[in-house]
């Protein structure tokens, strides 16, 4: 209780504040963090909020169910794909934040690419995650290349999640296409499955995983780690060094939104810095899209991070996603193990 009156004192709002009628949000953000967002501004704007928690794919799904007749005001969190496929059927609203030129340069070009129907919130890189004490009982090195991932002696103990299912799974396929060339990326993929334990459906599965000791590794987005760390589990995160991707999570307004204008106030509020700050006070270390945000020392360093030039609009297509998902079923999948 105490920490969600810090967190409100920290976004210099009244507590006090009239009510200012409902919104609707789907958060696909972790739960603690969803849950604190939801207190933190009801209690500071006077306006109800109906939270409802769906991982990105499911709330694209929703949203694209929902079309005809949207029950939804606000899409907030996930990785950005599916906030740019949302944008490509149609799905969101074209909005313009007078808040985009505080933004990092990154959150502004996912709101420009998406034709101003999504904006990014907060970032965070490809990386793998490792058990230091299950790699030193089994004499295995800490991998720092993607091609280290590779070696016979990982076998059975790598974890990754399936990219039907997870944003973060899918972010490594793109960016393993845009690193090495399609064709040898799948080539890659093919030779890791030989060393994948096993296929999560959630992206944050392998590196709970890690850190509860089940797998030496994973590939994960690395600020995944720190909270696990937090809890007392042994884990530590490294970025390749040869190049990685990164998720640009996004919040979207939906299109035939009831609530408008309470939808572009939460929107507006969910950019300001103390919004943003409330991600690391509920241990999720993305990096923050607000410039001006406070940053906790466990977010990742992005200028110690080598970073290829991910191109967003193009994998974040439909068409696109389709086709490298139906290729890894198809070419990697099916391979046993």
């Amino acid at each position: 209780m105490k920490k969600l009156f810090t967190a409100a004192a920290l976004l210099g709002l009244s507590a006090a504040a009239s009510a200012q009628g409902t919104v609707n949000v789907i958060c696909s953000v972790q739960a603690e963090w969803c849950n604190v967002i939801a207190t933190v501004y009801a209690r500071t704007t006077g306006t109800r909020i109906n939270m409802s928690l769906k991982g990105s794919g499911e709330a694209l799904a929703q949203l694209i169910a929902e079309k005809d007749n949207p029950k939804t005001d606000v899409w907030f969190g996930g990785t950005g794909d599916p906030h740019l496929q949302a944008a490509e059927q149609g799905l969101t609203l074209e909005y313009k934040s007078p808040t985009l030129a505080q933004l990092h340069p990154w959150a502004q070009q996912q709101a420009k690419q998406s034709g101003y129907k999504t904006v990014g919130i907060y970032s965070g890189p490809l990386g793998f995650g490792y058990n230091p004490e299950l790699l030193a009982k089994k004499k295995l090195p800490v991998p720092k290349t993607w091609a280290d991932l590779l070696k016979p002696e990982y076998k059975g103990d790598i974890q990754v999640a399936n990219p039907a299912s997870s944003g973060t799974a899918y972010t490594m396929i793109a960016t393993l296409v845009q690193l090495m060339g399609e064709d040898k990326a799948f080539d890659y993929l093919k030779a890791l499955h030989k060393n994948v334990g096993q296929y999560t459906r959630s992206g944050t599965g392998p590196i709970k995983a890690v850190a509860r000791g089940e797998t030496a590794v994973s590939i994960s987005f690395v600020h995944d780690g720190p909270g696990e760390k937090m809890q007392g589990f042994p884990v530590e995160t490294i970025t390749p060094s040869d190049g990685t991707g990164a998720e640009i999570g996004s919040m979207s307004i939906i299109k035939g939104a009831r609530n408008l204008e309470a939808a572009k106030k939460f929107y507006e509020w969910a950019l300001t810095p103390g919004a943003q700050e409330l991600g690391a006070a509920n241990k999720q270390f993305q990096l923050p899209s607000n410039s001006a945000a406070k940053l906790d020392p466990r977010i990742p360093d992005f200028k110690k991070i080598k970073f290829i030039n991910y191109d967003y609009a193009k994998y974040g297509a439909s068409a696109e996603r389709r086709r490298l998902i139906a290729r890894w079923e198809k070419d990697v999948n099916s391979l046993p193990r």
